[in-house]
């Protein structure tokens, strides 16, 4: 259901932890900042929250990637925001976006880009490419999952399948 009307978020209350004191390129299994935001959804009865990191940039999700389509224009946080380079992330942008005649452009994004945006998705091993209709009361685009999420959605999943198939 999520994957075809998109899921609910909420913007964690607590900041990722800063790159300072401890670098998210480094997979040290030190996930409890991640985990504290996770329960924070949970508790709400959602599944994801959007983690900024201390000067109020988006950063990540608690387990997931996250991207935004603003005009046709496909943006993810820059690497600098301080998460978690994701493989998903990567094979999102490196293969599933060329293969569908779009590029991803890594930048700063605020809270403001989110909630302007036409479309968000999140990207993940578990989540593979899922949008995002909500954050917190406010609706996202049109409140359903926008025509590019469903476009990566449908060609990262024939390409996984694709791959497997091979094997």
């Amino acid at each position: 259901e999520m994957y075809r009307d998109g899921m609910k978020v909420i913007v964690a209350s607590r900041p990722r932890i800063p790159v300072e004191c401890l670098d998210p390129s480094v997979k040290s299994l030190n996930y409890l900042n991640n985990i504290l935001a996770k329960c924070e959804a949970l508790s709400q009865g959602l599944y994801e929250a959007i983690m900024l990191n201390t000067k109020g940039e988006v950063a990540e999700g608690t387990g997931d990637n996250i991207f935004v389509v603003k005009d046709g224009v496909i943006a993810t946080p820059a690497p600098n925001s301080g998460f978690l380079l994701g493989i998903t992330r990567k094979f999102v942008i490196d293969t599933v976006a060329p293969a569908c005649g779009e590029t991803v452009l890594e930048q700063t994004l605020r809270l403001e880009d989110l909630y302007n945006a036409d479309e968000i998705f999140l990207t993940g091993t578990a989540a593979e490419v899922i949008g995002a209709s909500k954050i917190g009361d406010p609706v996202i685009g049109n409140g359903k999952v926008g025509p590019m999420t469903q476009q990566f959605t449908k060609t990262f999943r024939e390409m996984v399948a694709n791959d497997a198939s091979e094997d």
